[in-house]
């Protein structure tokens, strides 16, 4: 047994996958370890090196705009506060990249922008 549980129910990989992430050497063994996981398990779907490609930094903040736009789905909480300031910090990182694309010539990048809701 690797000692993993697959079925972690609120944090997935912790602490087992992070004493194997810890040791991970190259990208093929962090994916491995991550697909053990449901959860990150589809991260790694569509990530690549080329040019159309999405990289594992992007697909996660994908992931974390998702889980964001569903803290104002309810209602008497404080976490849409929270959810507030770090989709106006993704919101500055779609504005970077974009004057980035412009400032270096490199337009057919523009619209890799991690879309907001």
């Amino acid at each position: 047994s690797s000692g993993i549980n697959a079925e972690w129910p609120l944090r997935p990989g912790f602490p087992e996958g992070l004493k194997f992430l810890k040791n991970a050497e190259d990208r093929e063994e962090v994916r491995r370890i991550c697909e053990r996981f449901g959860a990150y398990k589809d991260l790694y779907t569509g990530v690549g090196d080329g040019p159309n490609d999405k990289t594992l930094e992007d697909k996660f903040f994908e992931e974390e705009v998702k889980m964001l736009a569903l803290s104002f789905e309810q209602q008497f909480h404080f976490g849409v506060f929270y959810a507030f300031v770090k989709l106006k910090e993704q919101e500055n990182r779609n504005i970077v990249w974009i004057a980035e694309c412009i400032a270096q010539k490199n337009k057919n990048k523009i619209d890799n922008y991690i879309p907001i809701f």
